[in-house]
């Protein structure tokens, strides 16, 4: 699929280049993460990298749960909170 000079891409052309373009920046990535990997087993402390790597993992897991998962804090009854712990307080600075 060549493209003639001065002409514009079509939808079908553009999803097809674009579609074309991601594979070989997939490939191209994957690629170097193999060589990457193969690095990585070759090393003497491999089993401490991936040890590191699990913990890393699941505090980044943990982060975002709790960033994601976890319902906002009820701001009214916080404020409510704070208001009768500030009453208490005065009134026991009081006596």
């Amino acid at each position: 699929m060549t493209r003639e000079a001065g002409r514009q891409a079509g939808p079908d052309e553009r999803a097809v280049l674009l579609a074309a373009g991601l594979a070989d920046l997939a490939v191209s990535a994957l690629g170097t993460a193999l060589g990457t990997m193969r690095g990585l087993l070759r090393r003497s402390d491999a089993a401490e990298l991936a040890a590191d790597a699990e913990r890393d993992l699941m505090a980044r897991g943990r982060l975002a749960l709790d960033r994601y998962a976890s319902p906002p804090p009820p701001h009214l009854e916080i404020l409510a909170r704070n208001s009768r712990y500030a009453r208490s307080r005065a009134a026991a600075d009081d006596d």
